[in-house]
């Protein structure tokens, strides 16, 4: 079911500091910052399980920017930029955490999705994100995964990469009006861990 790796997704403090980080410093190319509108609904994914009447699970309101690096295989490391205490587990939302695998079709995502179900695990989707089309499910740990099938066009990604660096300016701007936070400033240093570690002699 997984023919290679699409994104894998973290939540990051601040959108403008972490694509300073990953261009300036690790030397990515920015090719996405997706922002919902404002005044949309909760983000919602379809839950339609074989023999029950089609549902979808709801999730929080939540503002948020998506944004995305490309590697140098074509797959992509991304994060989310949600305003709220990010050191607090139990405050990030659910779907922010996930690894996302390329699968070839339609049909194979399909038959992904039936062959899950088989198994017992529930699987929401497929969700169209005119960019790509997935199903989302959980391992036995709580890992949250997604399969997904591309379905941009040739100027899908030039589009996004040329709106990210606006996308990301009108997201400075959102922050800053409704939740006070200005961007952030790269920090002069970055610890290799974290600052409770116990360091000892070599």
């Amino acid at each position: 079911m997984f023919q290679r790796l699409h994104h894998v997704a973290y939540r990051c403090r601040d959108a403008q500091r972490t694509v300073d980080f990953y261009t300036k410093v690790i030397g990515l190319k920015y090719v996405a910052g997706l922002v919902p509108p404002e005044t949309r609904p909760s983000p919602s994914w379809p839950l339609n399980e074989p023999g029950k009447p089609p549902r979808k699970v709801v999730g929080e309101p939540a503002d948020s920017i998506h944004i995305f690096f490309e590697l140098g295989d074509g797959s992509y490391l991304a994060f989310f930029d949600v305003p709220g205490p990010e050191d607090e587990p139990e405050r990030t939302p659910w779907w922010v955490k996930h690894i996302a695998f390329e699968t070839e079709t339609m049909e194979k995502l399909r038959a992904a999705k039936q062959r899950l179900e088989a198994h017992g695990v529930q699987v929401l989707g497929p969700k169209d994100h005119d960019l790509c089309q997935s199903i989302y499910f959980m391992d036995p740990d709580g890992h949250r995964l997604e399969i997904t099938v591309r379905t941009e066009t040739s100027d899908t990604w030039p589009r996004l990469e040329a709106d990210a660096p606006g996308n990301l300016q009108k997201w400075n701007a959102l922050k800053k009006r409704k939740y006070g936070q200005s961007p952030a400033p790269l920090p002069e240093n970055v610890p290799a861990m974290p600052a409770d570690s116990t360091i000892v002699p070599a």
